[in-house]
Order: structure tokens, then sequence, then C-alpha cells
């Protein structure tokens, strides 16, 4: 398919009111067309995977093609420039989270790029850094526990940043390693614990969040940390 036909299948599709919408929930990204997920997944699926297409439609600026071109790129042509171009042109939590999870944290160099991204002081590209962190701790089952443990200091660290995307990031990527099993369970509730012990309202909420989760009886159960 044409960058030309796809983005005016995008244009036919759009959804001012949903856009509108978007902004309610924090995605403040320019060019929004409003179209759901579940659309443009439909659409990835009739396109099929396109490296070529992919850089098109992320050039465009438009948002909900710099979704599509995440679900339609090919995690083997993805180099560091591309993740590092792209990186940097995220503007919202939405594009952030839907590129992270859909096609960075498919790349060898992912569990790099999350250390890497999480000390870099712009918001969205520290969120990409803690949501790779998230994004990994939920799909990928062949890293060993050490590799997700030395991600807890990280996350520590970090817990102190004010900005609601990034202490959101922090948040979800402790709940995420702390649901990957017993032993991280442990971890992550330890950490989540010094975490208290920080003056930060930041940190707090992190920690209070998180803790509430991972210390659910339930979740205990199914990881085995509680018989």
């Amino acid at each position: 398919m044409k960058i030309d036909q796809v983005l005016s299948t995008l244009h036919s599709l759009s959804n001012p009111a949903a856009a509108e919408r978007a902004a309610y929930y924090g995605i403040h990204s320019k060019n929004l067309l409003g179209l759901s997920a579940p659309v443009l997944h439909k659409l990835a699926r009739e396109i099929g995977k396109d490296h070529q297409l992919a850089l098109q439609l992320w050039e465009s600026g438009i948002a909900d093609a710099r979704i599509l071109a995440a679900l339609i790129d090919v995690p083997a042509q993805l180099n560091e420039n591309q993740m590092e171009t792209w990186v940097s042109n995220f503007d919202s939590w939405g594009i952030c989270d839907g590129v992270c999870l859909h096609f960075f944290r498919k790349h060898p160099q992912a569990h790099a790029k999350a250390v890497e991204w999480s000390s870099r002081p712009e918001e969205y590209v520290k969120r990409a850094g803690f949501v790779m962190m998230a994004a990994l701790a939920i799909h990928d089952k062949k890293t060993e526990d050490s590799c997700f443990e030395a991600y807890l200091p990280i996350i520590l660290r970090e817990a102190v940043d004010k900005r609601f995307y990034v202490k959101k990031g922090v948040n979800w990527a402790l709940r995420q390693i702390g649901k990957r099993n017993a032993y991280l369970n442990i971890r992550s509730i330890e950490t989540g614990e010094k975490m208290l012990q920080i003056k930060s309202p930041s940190a707090s909420w992190i920690a209070h969040d998180a803790l509430r989760e991972l210390r659910d009886e339930k979740m205990q159960k199914r990881l085995k940390v509680i018989q």
C-alpha cells in the first residue's frame, strides 16, 4: 500500500470527538485524528509488515500514523538510530507507550535502552525507559531475574521525579517486575518499602500504589509467595 493511500484512509476514519476526549486523558499530540486501537490494529493487519512505509508514516507527523508505523514496522530492520529518532519525537504518553509496547521492546538492545533512557532528562524519553522495563517484564519470558532485579535501584533512584508521566512510568515498571514471579515480588516490595523512607510525594505515591497491588493476597498466591 502506498503512503498516500494509507494517509487518505486514516483521514477518512478520523474521529474528532475521540481526539477531543484524548486530551482529557493527557494525550495532547499534534495532528491527532482520534482513531481507536482496534481500528489501527485492523488496518495494520490489512497492510502487513512494511519497514519503508512505517518510516514514511512516522515522518507524516500524524499521531495515529505513528502508532500505525509501530504496528507495521519490521523488528529485524529496526536499528538504534531509528529508535533514537523516534523516541526524541515522543510528545505524549500514548505515542510513547504504543511504540515501546508494540515495537521497541522487540529490539535486541531493548534492555540496554531501558536503562539508558531512564537517565535521560526529557519527560517522554525517561518515561520510555520505564515503559520498556514494564513491557519487558510482561513479554520477555527468557531473560533471567537478575536483569529485572538490576532495574530496581534505578526505579528507586527515579521515584523522586515529580513529573506525572514519569512517576506513572516508574510505578508501572515496579508493579510489572513485582508481578513477574515470587522472587521479584519480594525484591519489588523491598524496593517499595525503601521508597517510603524517601521524603518525596512522588516516591510516596509510587510506593503506596505499587505495594497495594504487590501485597495483594490473590497476587501473592498466584505467584506462590504465600501458599
